[in-house]
């Protein structure tokens, strides 16, 4: 008789314990629900920080190396220092090809200076063949009038015929030398011309000198440079991460020798799916759980979207219209800066996993 009532203790039991795991999973999923609509989460997010690659301007073989791996260095520190021998030879070669450029200016310049001195010796002598040319044009001017004088007077048997003769002398000596003038004044303008030219070839070759000159300098400024580059200094402050250079390698103008984590605030980028950032904007409040610190809280702030998905930068982006379609849910990086926990900011290191807590009402 004993039976029933078990029966009906071990059904209670069940109903307690059935409505208990109902209720308590029902305000799970309600806690859930509700947590859901005010706040976005992703465990798919790292630290991040700007890392600078290590790369030499020029080609040389490694003399020395002043770091190691993961040591910290100052802005303008020495990291590298390549054999500049070759560099330095081509600077001095490069100044005496200046000293050599500015001889051959200053040549240059006195040729010109020379050719405009003839071209005004030459203008002068033209000046003074037209005043000779005015006096000998009056000169047959007279000798024609005395002439024709003389024509009417040895006609009326006034003078003699010597008289006559002389007068006719006269008047074509003074025309023959207005003639020698004439051809004088032609050459002298030639003359004049043929300076003129010569001036202004001088004068081109001064501006292709002082082209030579400045050419010159520049290859020297070059080489300068080039000399510089063989001394490899740090750009920021930072920490050199694993140094894969060593003393008597030859490295190439452009090769990656090793990398410089700068020392600046790190931030975090996480990757959110696409049906996430609907209600996400810049400025919201972030919670940041760094599995490096478990147990502790860090806040930080939205700042930024990214221009495009992830797969878009990859080094083969997807390509939708080729082959068979099957839809993947894209993610999107979003940069969160902290906005607390400075003081260990500078233990974080690129790469660190953590788990950020986006409160989509509350925006700073």
């Amino acid at each position: 008789m004993e039976q029933p009532t078990n029966k009906k203790k071990l059904n209670l039991r069940f109903i307690i314990v059935f409505a208990a795991l109902v209720l308590g999973g029902g305000a799970f999923g309600l806690t859930k629900y509700i947590h859901a609509q005010h706040h976005e989460e992703t465990d798919d997010a790292q630290v991040e920080a700007d890392i600078t690659p290590v790369i030499p301007r020029v080609s040389g073989y490694v003399t020395e190396v002043r770091v190691k791996d993961n040591q910290p260095v100052k802005k303008g520190d020495t990291l590298v220092i390549l054999d500049d021998r070759d560099f330095k030879i081509k600077l001095e070669q490069a100044e005496a090809a200046i000293l050599s450029a500015e001889q051959s200016l200053d040549q240059a310049q006195a040729s010109t200076v020379a050719s405009q001195a003839n071209v005004a010796t030459v203008q002068a002598n033209v000046a003074t063949i037209d005043a000779q040319i005015e006096a000998a044009r009056v000169n047959v001017w007279r000798a024609t009038e005395d002439y024709k004088r003389y024509q009417n007077l040895i006609a009326d048997h006034s003078i003699t015929q010597q008289q006559f003769e002389q007068a006719d002398a006269a008047r074509q000596t003074a025309e023959k030398q207005l003639k020698v003038l004439e051809e004088q004044k032609k050459a002298a303008i030639r003359q004049t011309q043929a300076t003129a030219s010569q001036s202004h070839a001088t004068s081109k070759q001064v501006n292709v000198s002082n082209a030579n000159v400045r050419q010159k300098k520049a290859d020297r400024d070059n080489a300068e440079l080039n000399l510089s580059y063989t001394v490899i200094t740090a750009a920021q402050d930072g920490m050199v991460s694993k140094v894969n250079v060593h003393v008597g390698q030859f490295v190439l103008a452009g090769q990656s020798l090793f990398s410089l984590v700068q020392g600046t605030t790190p931030w975090v980028i996480a990757n959110f799916k696409e049906t996430q950032i609907n209600k996400m904007v810049e400025g919201q409040k972030v919670v940041i759980f760094i599995d490096a610190f478990p147990g502790r809280e860090f806040e930080g702030k939205v700042t930024s979207f990214s221009p495009a998905t992830g797969s878009r930068f990859s080094l083969l982006p997807p390509d939708n219209s080729s082959g068979n379609f099957v839809k993947v849910v894209q993610r999107l990086p979003v940069k969160i800066e902290f906005t607390t926990g400075k003081e260990v900011l500078a233990r974080l290191r690129p790469g660190m996993n953590v788990f950020v807590d986006v409160h989509l009402d509350e925006v700073n």
